[in-house]
């Protein structure tokens, strides 16, 4: 995206709200290895890349539970999920970075006046964190899961999200990978637009009902103008 990208006209929205893991941020690896170090530290068996994909997106005590064996019992499911927060806290962004092409639309987004805000189900201090370093000079608000709050699917912290920014949920669209974003956008009453690079294939994004896709980062852009 060229710092002489045209402009597209009337702006469609006024405010634009992103998923952060698999939309933002390639956090797979990072997931996998604390979610293995907390396995490891029960005598677990570990899980692969592939399998914490098809387990993250209902926030990392959901992503424990899937990932440790079945029949666990809940006071060892807890000794794995502290595990995990404690080496995930370290190392929550040693092989983390941004997708292609997502820093280049975040500055063309905040050049053109979009207030933007992230809505994760990663605890906040996780989003906290990572916001400040990727996201500070663009992100207005990020909100990830905390006390008083229901994570998404429900909309509540997108719609206190876009409180905090000042736009009506009619104004804004939501812009997420996975079934549980295209679940919280619905919820929310908003519009979706679903990216191809995340951590979800097209196929589960059709089958959770996902109706308008991008392939590219720079695809949102032309999106967000009628």
């Amino acid at each position: 995206m060229s710092e002489n990208t045209e402009w597209y006209g009337k702006k469609k929205y006024q405010a634009i709200v992103f998923d952060l893991d698999g939309t933002l941020l390639n956090t797979l690896e990072d997931l996998r290895d604390s979610v293995n170090y907390g396995l490891k530290s029960m005598g677990m068996p570990e899980r692969s890349l592939e399998e914490i994909r098809r387990f993250v997106g209902n926030g990392v005590q959901r992503l424990v539970s899937l990932a440790v064996p079945q029949g666990t019992g809940a006071e060892d499911q807890e000794k794995v999920f502290a595990a995990f927060k404690e080496h995930y806290r370290v190392h929550c962004n040693d092989k983390t970075n941004l997708y292609p092409g997502i820093r280049d639309l975040l500055k063309e987004l905040k050049k053109r006046e979009f207030p933007m805000a992230i809505v994760s189900n990663k605890l906040q201090e996780g989003v906290d964190a990572l916001a400040e370093q990727y996201f500070n000079t663009y992100v207005k608000v990020a909100i990830g899961a905390r006390e008083g709050i229901r994570k998404k699917p429900a909309p509540d912290s997108v719609l206190e999200a876009l409180r905090l920014l000042g736009v009506p949920r009619e104004q804004a669209v939501f812009v997420g990978d996975s079934e549980v974003d295209i679940a919280t956008a619905r919820n929310a009453g908003m519009d979706c637009i679903t990216v191809g690079w995340g951590f979800r294939t097209r196929e589960e994004q059709e089958k959770a009902g996902a109706d308008c896709f991008v392939n590219e980062p720079g695809e949102v852009l032309e999106l967000v103008y009628e």
